[in-house]
């Protein structure tokens, strides 16, 4: 199995601050080829906390970047 280190840049979806980050890919998929491999993963923003929802190829390039809601955006139930 193979593994691949990947540097993303993009904005947060809520506060447009710029963010970095390094996330490790590994799995059977980086060894069959073809470049339209897409991977996916969730990173917060160190600025405001949002989740933003990552697209991306194993290139580093960001294809897709939205907001996750996070737990907190949930109304609290209520107990009768």
């Amino acid at each position: 199995m193979m593994d691949l280190n990947v540097t993303l840049e993009f904005a947060c979806r809520e506060c447009e601050q710029g963010v970095t980050v390094t996330v490790q890919c590994h799995g059977e998929a980086l060894t069959q080829g073809g470049r339209d491999r897409l991977a996916t993963v969730n990173v917060p923003c160190p600025h405001c906390g949002q989740i933003n929802h990552l697209v991306f190829d194993s290139c580093g390039r960001v294809h897709n970047v939205r907001s996750c809601p996070s737990i907190r955006s949930f109304a609290e139930p209520i107990l009768n």
